[in-house]
């Protein structure tokens, strides 16, 4: 089977189910930033040197392709294909892991700037991912209503493990957070 199928040479792609739609469609653009964000958090686990996190960030990958296959769908069509599903204990899992971290880090007091050691900026850039997969994803609930809240969950809370794993790997890696200083 070739990789190339010469169906996207005129701007559009097809949707699980068969829908053509313009590659610009706010579904296509909301799991493409998807995809970006899961390889973005490959890149981070290849600079982790935390075996604990390079776990979770395999699980979070899981994740985020059921993420994207659910996005993928065209949601007035059966795909046909079997879908895993997005449960609110991944949700949880989440959450207990920025726990776990947060009881290790010192209290934040100052805002922080990215940087430090590759680890933690990898760490703030797919949380960037992040934030903007999960405003696509919004846009597309707000243009179509076919989108599962579950997800729109996970991506927030997401982000939020990613600022708390960036000040934790910077934290085991002794890269004194980088203090933001306001220009006055």
């Amino acid at each position: 089977m070739k990789i190339y199928t010469k169906t996207g040479d005129s701007g559009k792609t097809s949707l699980l189910g068969g829908t053509k739609v313009f590659k610009n469609n706010p579904r296509i653009e909301a799991y493409g930033t998807v995809d970006e964000l899961n390889s973005y958090i490959g890149l981070l686990s290849d600079f982790s040197n935390d075996d604990n996190a390079k776990s979770i960030l395999k699980e979070i990958q899981d994740r985020l392709f059921t993420i994207g296959a659910e996005l993928a769908c065209d949601p007035d069509k059966n795909s046909k294909m079997p879908l895993p599903d997005l449960h609110e204990s991944d949700i949880e899992f989440l959450e207990k892991e920025i726990d776990k971290m947060q009881e290790e880090l010192p209290v934040m007091k100052n805002f922080i700037l990215p940087g430090g050691h590759p680890a933690v900026s990898f760490a703030h850039v797919a949380r960037c991912v992040c934030r903007r997969a999960e405003r696509c994803t919004v846009n597309l609930q707000e243009n179509s209503g076919a989108v599962d809240q579950l997800i729109i969950k996970y991506l927030n809370r997401l982000s939020d493990y990613l600022f708390v794993l960036a000040r934790y790997l910077g934290m085991k890696n002794n890269a004194p957070e980088i203090i933001w200083k306001a220009r006055m």
